[in-house]
């Protein structure tokens, strides 16, 4: 792609930035609550994400930053944000179907984590602290592995029945449940609780292991799921093309932006060529290489969010356009305004 080409695109992102922030703070500042009856829910779910043919949605993952992680609280978020169709994160899911709680401090030990994994000599306090913040990790993982070997499929069943009665279908799941260190259960169990949530694929990040693809590609088979491998800057266009040789049941998961930030200019071709392979799609506004890859809100990057919304609405692709916030909330924001921001710039591009 030339400079020429490039800056008629940044032209062209800078049209649909307009009114978007305008429409979409009215858009949360004025929404229905969840429990405020059916009538306002089925107006809500009519209006809904999916415009002229494409599937608008986002990752729960957006909404982070919100104080109420539960199943119930994560519904309103969708809904406030005007979206009708996500990728359900794991952790909401499994706390509504009865998941242990995790009693360690997490953050306190990936942090330390990091320390070490950077080379940071730690103290023998430090370390002492460490080595008991990973027993207890080991544990709690030895508990959850148990409590998923007997989960009954009946509470994420009972999920499903909540979103679909406010109007939300969820079409993708990612639970911590399909990487080397989980059991075959453990991935079992993830794949039936996504079947169980009416999601039709799983999600996580591309193993190194072609071992490992191929007997996920082989597990979702039987369970008639597919599973779609999500990655950031090692994205290519033949980085999938082993998981995708295994099996029909190994999909894609592209990420629009961190394939942008990789330094690919060629986001339209692959996805023209590779369309049927993909289950869903991340989209996020990353700059290139050569603008400093950063996080930035739709339409200031470099990510040809527009041009590719509306090849999916011209070539009539089925895959979900999920939107995930990942740039930096302003003070005067939170993540369901910014998520509506977000989705009513892709509304624009595709009315455009």
């Amino acid at each position: 792609m030339n400079k020429k080409e490039n800056k008629n695109i940044a032209n062209t992102r800078r049209k649909f930035i307009g009114n978007s922030a305008a429409l979409a703070t009215g858009l949360v500042l004025s929404g229905p609550s969840l429990f405020a009856g059916p009538a306002i829910l089925s107006s809500r779910s009519k209006r809904g994400s999916m415009i002229n043919g494409v599937q608008l949605g986002t990752i729960t993952y957006s909404f982070r930053s919100m104080a109420d992680q539960s199943a119930e609280a994560t519904l309103q978020y969708v809904l406030d944000a005007g979206i009708n169709a996500i990728e359900l994160m794991g952790d909401p899911a499994e706390s509504f179907a009865g998941k242990p709680k995790n009693r360690l401090d997490s953050k306190a030990f990936y942090a330390m984590m990091r320390k070490k994994r950077e080379g940071t000599e730690l103290t023998a306090d430090e370390a002492a602290e460490l080595k008991e913040m990973q027993a207890q990790n080991d544990a709690y993982t030895k508990e959850v592995i148990q409590w998923r070997s007997g989960a009954s499929m009946e509470k994420f069943e009972k999920l499903k029945k909540m979103y679909k009665q406010a109007g939300v279908h969820i079409y993708g799941f990612k639970p911590r449940a399909f990487g080397t260190k989980n059991t075959d259960a453990e991935i079992d169990y993830g794949l039936r609780a996504a079947k169980a949530l009416g999601a039709n694929h799983v999600t996580l990040e591309l193993p190194k292991d072609a071992a490992h693809t191929l007997k996920l590609g082989n597990m979702a088979a039987k369970h008639g799921m597919f599973v779609a491998y999500h990655g950031h800057e090692q994205q290519t266009p033949t980085w999938w093309d082993t998981a995708l040789g295994q099996s029909e049941n190994n999909m894609m998961n592209l990420d629009l932006g961190h394939y942008v930030a990789a330094g690919n200019e060629d986001a339209l071709k692959l996805i023209q060529a590779k369309h049927s392979r993909i289950k869903s799609m991340h989209v996020k506004d990353r700059r290139n290489p050569e603008n400093g890859k950063q996080n930035m809100p739709f339409g200031e990057g470099d990510t040809p969010i527009v041009e590719t919304l509306q090849l999916m609405r011209d070539k009539k692709y089925k895959f979900p356009a999920t939107i995930e916030l990942e740039y930096n909330i302003p003070k005067d924001s939170n993540a369901v305004k910014e998520v509506a921001k977000c989705l009513e710039y892709c509304r624009k591009a595709l009315n455009g």
